[in-house]
Order: C-alpha cells, then structure tokens, then sequence
C-alpha cells in the first residue's frame, strides 16, 4: 500500500505532462481531432473577422422589427451552439437587415468572407419529428409559441398555436404518437422533447417540464425563431482587420508565462517541497483551461486570457493557504502525516468560500454578459473548477504521496 502511495506523485506527474502536450499539440488519429493551443479559434480582437448584412429573400416587402428580431435569435442561436462568444448582432431596421461580426475559424487560411459566412446558413429550419425522425411538422405550421403558467398546478408550460394546416398534422401526429415523445429541432440541435399524453385537435398544444419561467421563454423564442415567414440571406461579406492584433496577443502571452514563472520561482523558494507540488498543479490548472478552450473551439479574446491569469492567482492563493496551514499544523507538533491532514482540511472552507462566489458570480455573468465578456467568465470559471481538482484534489494526493519518501 505505501509503494503504491509513493507512486501516487509520479503518477500524476505523468499525467499532467501527457496532458500539456496534448494542450499544446494536439492529437490527430484517424477520426479523432483535438485540436491543441495553436490551432484555437481567437476573437476580432486578436485574429480579425468577418462582417455581413443578413436580409430577407424573395419577398417584396420590408421585415419589421417582430421578424427581425427573430432572425436574430436564429443566428445568436447557431453562434451559441458553436461557442463563437465573441460575436456582435445587431438589428438595421432602416434596411431591413441583421448586421453580424464574428471572428475566424481556426483552421481558416485563405480569409474569405463569402467562404466563412457558410459557417451560420440561412434561417434556422424549425422541425417537429417522431421517435423515427419523420418532420411531423414545420416552422411554417407555428402561428406562434409563447411562455406561461398552467392553470392546474402553477407549473411553467409553452403554449403553441398552429395554423389550420398545422392543426391538421399535428392531429395526426399526435393521434399515432400517444405515450411517445415528439421531439423539437433547431437545425439540428434538439431544444426540446415533449411527450405525448393526448390526441390535440384543437390546433392549440402546451409543452410541460419546464423548470422556471425564463426556460419556458427560451424554449418560445427558439420556437418562434424558426418560424419566419421568408429566408435570409448573407451579403455585403467583408474581412475585419483585428482590434488590437497579434503584437496584443504575443504581449498578453508573455505577461501570462513571465507571471507564472515568478510565481513557481517564489513557491519553490519559499516552501521548497510543497512548492514543487504547487507548481505542478498550477501547470495541470492550465492544462485544463487550455483544454476547455480548444477542444470545442470556445473563441479566446484578450479579456479571456485575463481570465486564465487571474485564475492562476487563485490557484496560487489555494496553493500558499494550505502550505501555511500545514506549516502551523508542524509547529504545532504534529506529525508530518497528521500535519498534512489537517492543514488540507483546515484550509478547505477558506479555499471553498473564495472559489465558489467567483464560480457564483461567473455564472451570472455567462448568462448576462455579451461578446468578449464571455470569454473572460468562461476562461475563468474554468480556471476555478480546475483550482478544485488540481490545487486541492491533486496536490493533496501529491503531498500525501511525498511524504512516504
């Protein structure tokens, strides 16, 4: 059992080089493609982008707001599905357009704005289909969908109401499809799947499960999103030159890699063993946050990587938390088991209480904030569930692991 113990340090050592490299470089096998540091998408500020007005198609009136509004909703949709959180929509009533900004895709080379537009589509195509994937019904078929509450039991419902054409399929749908679920598409992103519980005739049908109100909300504007009377389609694609370019970027880096190196040169001065330990759970922090950036292409922005240095701050604040207190705990006169034993829960509450009010106000923010604000809560909120798992969880290991040598 103590070998075992003793290999605990080299064993999550391993781990976290294995997992830097796959950070930096990358893994391409085959199907498989995660894409590493070099190869993440950046935001308008750092890389530049593309700018392009969405108007309707083939119809000979102008939009109003209702509609474009929804066109909106569409395309923040489809850009939400594919993390471009650095990104700005905007309604031009005066032409009846939607006006778009969104960075590049890392993989792009030639810079095409026409090329890179094709990454959002045209509208959103709403669709209702069976446990076998049948289209029972369409967008087209939705007058529109609205957020309530039931009238039984208080609880938070969707309220649709069809037109008569509608009315009809979903009659027949609904008729066939007792006791199974129907489910609602966005494109090709389910949004919800409600299941049957009685034949509806009437042309009117509520969806129940709903948790709160602003769900139900989301769930009717998604709805009412995919059901625009016309399609919208790009124009007047151009590039965007960068708001503050490489040289922003190659600084930000720099200041990043000086800040850690000074911080490891400090804890491996001032706690030695400790410090050994705590540089190599700032590493695995990193890792982790690097990871949760290029593995689903989430867009980085400068303000991002404020979030990744920030949060290293904290994992240093964890790190010097519990090497103090178990540096009491052995003057104390505890033994150098014990003293790490307490030290670590003894500290726990203090390193708890600071992260979860950031992980609180994070969250928050990712669901209020807008463009490059996301990219910092995102890098952030990252950074403090890795500070759990490499600056509690893996330096405890770590520490235990040394102190049988």
């Amino acid at each position: 059992m103590k070998s075992k113990s003793k290999a605990t340090f080299w064993i999550v050592l391993g781990i976290t080089i294995a997992l830097l490299f796959l950070a930096l470089y990358g893994l391409h096998l085959g199907s498989l493609n995660i894409k590493g540091a070099n190869e993440m998408r950046f935001g308008i500020d750092i890389r530049g982008g593309v700018t392009a007005s969405y108007k309707p198609k083939d119809i000979t009136r102008a939009p109003t707001s209702e509609e474009l509004e929804k066109a909106k909703t569409i395309i923040e949709t489809r850009m939400d599905a594919q993390n471009i959180s650095d990104r700005e929509v905007t309604i031009d009533t005066t032409h009846g357009a939607v006006l778009v900004r969104f960075p590049w895709k890392s993989d792009e080379k030639d810079f095409d704005p026409q090329k890179a537009i094709t990454e959002l589509g045209e509208t959103a195509l709403l669709t209702f289909k069976d446990p076998d994937g049948n289209v029972v019904l369409e967008g087209s078929d939705i007058k529109k969908s609205y957020a309530s509450t039931s009238q039984q039991d208080g609880s938070f419902v969707v309220n649709l109401e069809l037109t008569d054409s509608g009315a009809k399929k979903f009659s027949d749908a609904t008729g066939r499809l007792i006791a199974k679920p129907i489910s609602i598409y966005m494109d090709e992103q389910e949004i919800s799947a409600p299941t049957v519980n009685t034949q509806i005739t009437d042309g009117s049908a509520i969806i129940t499960g709903q948790k709160s109100m602003k769900e139900a909300k989301a769930i009717a504007s998604k709805i009412n999103a995919g059901s625009l009377p016309f399609a919208m389609v790009a124009s007047d694609a151009n590039i965007i030159s960068p708001t503050l370019g490489r040289d922003a970027l190659n600084v930000m880096v720099s200041a990043g890699m000086l800040a850690f190196i000074l911080v490891c040169i400090f804890m491996l001065l001032y706690y030695r063993l400790p410090g050994v330990v705590a540089c190599v759970a700032l590493t695995l922090q990193v890792v982790g946050q690097l990871l949760a950036l290029s593995i689903p292409q989430f867009t980085l922005t400068l303000p991002g990587i404020a979030g990744v240095i920030l949060s290293i701050g904290m994992g240093v604040d964890a790190n010097v938390i519990v090497s103090e207190r178990i540096k009491e705990e052995l003057n104390a006169g505890k033994t150098l088991r014990s003293a790490i034993s307490l030290g670590f829960d003894r500290a726990f509450s203090s390193v708890f209480d600071g992260n979860v009010t950031v992980i609180i106000a994070s969250i928050v923010l990712l669901c209020l904030g807008s463009g490059s604000l996301i990219s910092f809560d995102y890098t952030l909120l990252w950074g403090v569930i890795m500070n759990f798992v490499a600056g509690v969880s893996a330096s405890r290991l770590m520490i235990s692991s040394l102190s049988e040598y």
